[in-house]
This record gives C-alpha cells, sequence and structure tokens, in this order.
C-alpha cells in the first residue's frame, strides 16, 4: 500500500525576482494577504482594485483564483514547509512539528481557513462539471509529515506507517482549529494541547499494532497435531 498521497498538491507559481515586476508582485501579495487576513475567500479583482492596478496586471501574476490562494498560503506556511526537527526519535521529531508549526497556524488561522473554503468549493463545482478553471488542491502536510515521522517507519508494516500518516493528516494543519474551535468553543491553547495528545495516541496505536506474521486468521491458524504414539 502506498504512503504517498495520489492527489497532486497545487504549487504556487514562482514570482519575479526582481524589478518592476518582483515590486508589484509583493504589493499584490501583501494586499491579498490583508484581504484574507480579515476571513474574506479573495478574489483576483479585489486585489486588484486593493493594490491599484488593473485586473489584467493582476491577472498576469495570478492567473486564478487557486493560484492567488495557493500564493497567500505558500507565503502564510513556507516556514511550516521547510521545518526540520533537529529531533533523531520519530515520536519527538512529531511533537517537535507540532509544537512549532501550531503557532503559526494560529496566526493564518483565516488564510488557511480561505484555502479550505475554496478547496471544498472547488469540489463542488467538479463535481457538477461547472469548474471553470484548475482545481485547488490542498496535500502538502502529505510529505511533511512523511519526512517527520520517517524514523518510525522502520518500527512497524508498511501499511501501518500509511495509516499513521493519515490518522496525523486529520489533525496536522486548518482542521483541528475548525472542528474544536467552531464546535467545542476551544481555546487556541487547547486545539493545539488536544492535537498533540491525538498525535501522541495514533504513534502508540502504530506502534503496539501486531506484525503481519502475529495476524493469523482463524482458518489459517490451524493448531499442530502431535503423532501419535506407536504401541510398542
Amino acid at each position: 500500500m502506498p504512503t504517498r498521497s495520489p492527489v497532486q498538491a497545487t504549487v504556487p507559481a514562482p514570482g519575479p525576482e526582481a524589478g518592476v515586476r518582483e515590486r508589484t508582485y509583493r504589493r499584490l501579495l501583501q494586499h491579498a494577504m490583508e484581504l484574507a487576513g480579515d476571513g474574506r475567500l479573495v478574489t483576483v479583482a479585489e486585489v486588484a482594485a486593493a493594490a491599484g492596478v488593473s485586473r489584467a496586471t493582476a491577472y498576469r501574476y495570478f492567473t486564478s483564483r487557486g493560484q492567488l490562494i495557493s500564493a497567500i498560503v505558500g507565503e502564510s506556511l513556507g516556514p511550516v514547509r521547510r521545518f526540520e526537527s533537529r529531533a533523531v526519535e520519530g515520536r519527538e521529531r512529531v511533537q517537535d512539528l507540532f509544537t512549532k508549526t501550531f503557532p503559526r497556524f494560529r496566526q493564518f488561522e483565516p488564510h488557511m481557513r480561505a484555502a479550505l473554503q475554496l478547496s471544498l468549493e472547488h469540489w463542488a463545482l467538479e463535481r457538477s462539471g461547472k469548474l471553470a478553471e484548475e482545481p485547488y488542491r490542498r496535500g502538502h502536510r502529505v510529505a511533511i509529515l512523511t519526512r517527520t515521522a520517517a524514523p518510525l517507519r522502520a518500527r512497524m508494516r508498511k501499511n501501518e506507517f500509511r495509516r499513521l500518516l493519515c490518522g496525523l493528516s486529520m489533525i496536522f494543519g486548518i482542521e483541528p482549529y475548525v472542528v474544536l474551535k467552531d464546535i467545542w468553543g476551544s481555546s487556541d491553547r487547547e486545539v493545539q494541547a488536544v492535537a498533540r495528545w491525538m498525535a501522541d495516541a495514533l504513534i502508540d496505536a502504530a506502534l503496539k499494532a501486531p506484525p503481519a506474521h502475529a495476524r493469523a486468521t482463524p482458518a489459517n491458524a490451524r493448531k499442530r497435531v502431535r503423532p501419535r504414539a506407536r504401541n510398542v
């Protein structure tokens, strides 16, 4: 069973590196970050108006709303995607990742919610055949978690490691904030504490899972018949 996700996450297009185009790009992105920080799912047209440039100019830098949101999230979570724990042991690396990155999730929560909202909107439009642009896909956490939890791979079966990554994916990112804040009224501190607790529980469960050779079914686990003693 593969440990990689079959979904290719949307990657932001690289911006210009120098000159007027670079300054224009940074100006547009700055206004996009500010608008998204207010909790809005911004459009390219709104960013153009806020930055005082034409729509045509803005669309040369961000060809779609998906690319705009991808650039916003890339700007917000760049350090998270590049994070490398100095710890050696797998559990410690995962806990280090959660401890160091959740404050950034808190800081850019509105931007991450916007990305989640767009991905859900694109999912619905794609299913109905009405999506007019390249679908926005999330999923950068797969590479982050796979890299961070790598030392645990040798301690469990391949499909158990994949299941661990799937479980960690549920609690790493914006999802625990949405569930715990919106439904339970949790504080930022509680969100992080619950996520860390769940990560520990998932690692414990994965490590306790019996190896493949120990999972014999009743049909296959036949009792060994002792040979009858011969009459002497």
